[in-house]
This record gives C-alpha cells, structure tokens and sequence, in this order.
C-alpha cells in the first residue's frame, strides 16, 4: 500500500485563502493593510527568485509589498541603518531579511536587530526564547507550516512520538518547541545519533530536516507514520538536475502511512505561514485580536 501524498500546495493555497479573507475584513473595518518588508542582499539567483515569489503572493493577499534589493558589497552598517528604518515605517508591519547574506554580515547582529515584533521569520532572540518557554511568540514559517500537516491528518497530536532528524535553528529546533507544545514526546536526531533508523523507527511523526539527500530511506520509518520532509537537495540525475528531499520517497512510500513530496509538499507552506504570519504581526502591532485559524 502506497502512503497518502500530502498536498502541501492545495494546503497553502486554502491558508492564503484564509489570509486573504482577514486581510479583507481589517481594511474595511480598520482600515488598515499589513505590509510585509523583504530584504534581499546579493544577487543569489535562488533567494531572488523566492523573494519575487514573496512578493507576488504578499500582493495577492490584499497585502502592502516593499522590496529592498541591495548589492552584495553592502556593508553592514547600511544594512542595520535600513533595518532601524523599517522598524521605525509604521506601514511595515513585518520584516524579513533574506538568508543566506553575504560573508561580511552577520546574520545573528543584522536579525536580532529586526523589532521582535516584526520578525516575521520568527529567529529573533527575543522569539526563539519565548517559543522554547511556552509564550506567545513569531514562530519559524518552515515549522509552523511543517505542524499544520500532521496536525491536519491525526488531529490532536497528545501523546504521539515524533522524531526531528535535523538540529538547526531554523528548522529542528523550532519544529521540537512546537511538537513538545503540541504534548508529543519528542526526540531530536541529527546525522551523528548512533542508531538513527532504529530511533526514528519508533515515531508516528517523522520530521527530516537533515539537509542531506535521500538520506532517510524506509527502513528508517515505522509503518503508518506521517514523514514530513523539509530537505530540498539538488542530484545528478539522467544527464540533469532534480529536486529530492531528505526522504528516499520510493522506499518511504510503501511504509509511511502519509508523505509530503519534494517538491509540493513543505516548500509551499513556507511562504503561506509568512503571509499568516504578516497578519497575526499587524494584528498585535494595532492593538487586535490574532487572526483566527492561522497560527499554530
């Protein structure tokens, strides 16, 4: 038996939907239109083309875009002084500095410089403590996204097992502060765990974000699990280059009970939890409600 393929477009193309119909009802009884801030640092053709793809969707939404494209040789300095700018723009209510920058900046001075409550992307300081202590925070967009699919297919997560194969601080560590919210018994893994498909073996969530492809194969997964594959890798293969993620998706398809495919899966939750996230920030910037059905 094939494991269910997880539709992580359909999924964000129903939570922009949702966006957009908030995004809607606060114009016309605020008056007020979130406006989400992109910083773009470099000429990486791939961070180009997500900011672009940011920023169509951010439009679409009913939302204010503003783009800031700046050349590689930027010095820091000039990046924090447009970063104080934006926090000071009351039109801006959400800012994202886009990663990876050049080698020059640091990227932990230039993000914990963005006001947390504008942090969008959740990495903060400020929001990375309040996450792992239980408080409202911006929560990382890859994970909240990541949760809202198994949530989807078990619905309540209390007491399941869930494996995080990935120790990052975008990604792994965020995405265990949301399952161990959620009442899972959580394990962290990483490529060195000795005994690594044995422990993930024993988890009825499996989230890889290893950043290593194929790498989780299916004798790594327990039959039925959900597996939740963040990687995007690029392989050789047939003389061309194609996307796979962390999960060897057809030895994986035969155990799993529900899979998200690369690409399809993840990726599009990413940029949908950014608009989510854009609008629970103006919310709580203006004084409202948060959004509901949007957040984790």
């Amino acid at each position: 038996m094939s494991a269910h393929l997880i539709d992580g477009k359909a999924f964000a193309a129903r939570l922009r939907e949702k966006v957009a119909a908030s995004v809607a009802i606060l114009k016309a009884e605020q008056g007020i239109v979130p406006g989400l801030a992109a910083v773009l640092v470099g000429n990486d053709p791939a961070s180009a083309v997500y900011v672009r793809n940011k920023g169509v969707q951010t439009v679409a939404a009913g939302m204010a875009t503003f783009e800031h494209k700046l050349p590689a040789q930027t010095a820091e300095v000039e990046l924090l002084a447009l970063i104080a700018q934006l926090n000071a723009d009351p039109a801006v209510h959400g800012i994202l500095v886009q990663l990876p920058l050049p080698p020059h900046i640091d990227a932990d001075a230039v993000i914990n410089a963005i006001n947390p409550a504008k942090d969008v992307d959740g990495f903060h300081v400020t929001n990375v403590g309040l996450l792992a202590t239980g408080q409202r925070s911006m929560i990382p967009c890859t994970p909240l996204g990541c949760l809202m699919l198994p949530r989807e297919h078990f619905g309540n997560l209390a007491g399941r097992k869930a494996v995080v194969v990935g120790r990052s601080n975008i990604v792994g560590k965020p995405m265990a502060q949301l399952l161990l919210r959620e009442s899972c018994t959580v394990t962290i893994a990483h490529s060195r765990t000795e005994n690594l498909a044995a422990i993930c073996r024993q988890a009825d969530i499996l989230v890889a974000a290893v950043g290593r492809a194929e790498m989780i194969t299916g004798d790594f997964i327990k039959p039925g699990a959900v597996v939740i594959d963040v990687g995007i890798n690029q392989i050789e293969w047939e003389d061309r280059v194609r996307l796979v993620g962390d999960v060897q998706r057809d030895s994986a398809a035969g155990i799993a009970g529900a899979l998200t495919p690369v690409p399809g899966g993840v990726g599009p939750m990413t940029i949908a939890c950014l608009l989510a996230n854009t609008l629970t920030a103006c919310c709580r910037i203006s004084g409202l409600e948060d959004p509901e059905g949007l957040a984790a």
